[in-house]
């Protein structure tokens, strides 16, 4: 193979592929189709090349092209680079979920993760995959860091949402909370806001999980004031707790760097229904950069260029922006 000409600066992203019978190919060409986006960082998709080229073909687009590389290491900057996970041609079924194709998502995440592990990348990119597979995914990707206390944070421009619950049932998610649990994932997030996005003196504000949060703290959220009195004595600028009207129908998310939800709805819908530019998310907390859309792979479009890119080019951007505040520190 060649030798690489370029110095490697720029941040090299690992993409994962995702289910390749989804849009996750879609949302990618059309990501990288804009050629300013090789000014900021070098993407290596741990995929297929024959896949790319069906899904570039089918939708009539020029751009991106591809170089194949077997190592990240070796990855081309200026270029979209392509490792591909297997050799064999294989059946792509735009809109149907296969056993094929959740077998190449989990081995591209694993390819994707080890280099990332590794140090061979910078970051990694999930791409769209349903929910069943991209569980194992992420269980993967957490299980290299056991003694982590990983965070999911909901990003779009300004609007960061901390999930202190992932998406378990509701009573499940309110038997977790207390003091000593919400306390140390506020600790991560006033951490993560301060390495991941350069803010010295976080302000978070803690939703409640009564209605009237806001005025009448009662029952559950007796434990939430706890956890943000004892925050507050650890020197972490904590308020609350709120209701979701307070934070979001009346805007007051604005006045506060992060706000921390106490479940996975409860985060999820406001983030969903404020952020008209696309939305992303990535583990706070971890060693490493892990960030995805915060899609499926709505396979009831796939294949039919409809899939807006807007989400999965924010998670790119979101890893990109991570990996640079982390270089500062």
């Amino acid at each position: 193979m060649q030798d690489n000409p370029y110095p490697l600066t720029l941040p090299r992203i690992g993409l994962s592929q995702g289910d390749f019978n989804g849009i996750s190919y879609e949302v990618m060409l059309k990501t990288f189709s804009d050629a300013r986006m090789f000014e900021t960082l070098t993407p290596v998709l741990y995929g297929q090349s024959k896949a790319f080229s069906y899904y570039k073909k089918n939708f009539g687009m020029e751009s991106p092209n591809y170089s194949l590389t077997r190592d990240a290491r070796q990855a081309w900057e200026k270029k979209f680079n392509i490792i591909n996970i297997v050799e064999n041609e294989l059946k792509i079924e735009p809109g149907v979920p296969s056993d094929v194709s959740a077998e190449m998502s989990v081995l591209s995440m694993k390819r994707a993760a080890d280099d990332l592990q590794n140090g061979y990348l910078d970051a990694l990119v999930l791409a769209p995959d349903n929910p069943r597979v991209a569980k194992i995914n992420r269980d993967f990707l957490l299980s290299f860091h056991k003694e982590a206390e990983p965070l999911q944070v909901l990003v779009s421009g300004q609007m960061r949402v901390a999930l202190a619950t992932s998406d378990v049932p509701l009573r499940t998610a309110i038997d977790q909370i207390d003091s000593h649990f919400l306390v140390s994932k506020l600790t991560t997030l006033a951490q993560a806001l301060k390495t991941d996005f350069g803010i010295s003196s976080p302000k978070i504000a803690v939703m409640g999980l009564n209605p009237h949060s806001g005025s009448i703290p009662t029952g559950d959220d007796e434990r939430v004031v706890k956890a943000v009195e004892e925050a507050q004595e650890k020197g972490l600028f904590a308020f609350g707790p709120f209701s979701a009207s307070q934070l979001f129908a009346a805007g007051w998310w604005k006045k506060y760097d992060a706000v921390m939800a106490l479940h996975y709805e409860q985060g999820v819908f406001p983030m969903k229904f404020l952020a008209y530019e696309g939305y992303a998310y990535y583990w706070a907390g971890l060693p490493v950069v892990c960030a995805s859309p915060l899609h499926g792979p709505a396979y009831d479009i796939a294949n039919q260029n409809k899939a807006l890119p807007d989400s999965y080019r924010k998670a790119i951007f979101l890893a990109a922006d991570v990996i640079g505040h982390r270089r500062e520190q």
